[in-house]
């Protein structure tokens, strides 16, 4: 006799999405320090109204000089981390890491060696 599956026991996929965490807001804050000579005036996190699946609760503005607008946006979306132009909200590009995020909008701080298997 075969075996059914109770459809009300079947799991439910849910996506994967990282947030911003402790060590983040840490970076960020060295980050805007290193940037202010470049352009950059401030940072800071927000939590979003509307969950959007797979992206994170929270998303980091980042104002430069020359407008009083935020000029960028950057959340995570899955394993991602997404840096927005939140003038025109035009993606700018997707990054692995939050520090290679960082770096394309100021490139201020050393980024960690990237380790490669001999």
């Amino acid at each position: 006799m075969p075996h059914l599956i109770d459809a009300t026991s079947a799991c439910k996929i849910i996506p994967f999405q990282m947030e911003v965490l402790a060590r983040h807001r840490e970076y960020l804050s060295r980050w805007v320090e290193a940037s202010l000579p470049m352009g950059i005036c401030d940072a800071d996190v927000f939590s979003t109204t509307e969950k959007q699946s797979g992206s994170s609760s929270e998303y980091i503005v980042v104002w430069v000089r020359e407008t009083s607008d935020p000029a960028y946006k950057v959340f995570s979306r899955g394993n991602k981390w997404i840096v927005m132009d939140a003038i025109r909200d035009n993606q700018l590009g997707q990054f692995a890491s939050f520090a290679d995020a960082m770096h394309m909008i100021r490139p201020v701080l050393p980024r960690p060696e990237k380790i490669v298997a001999a």
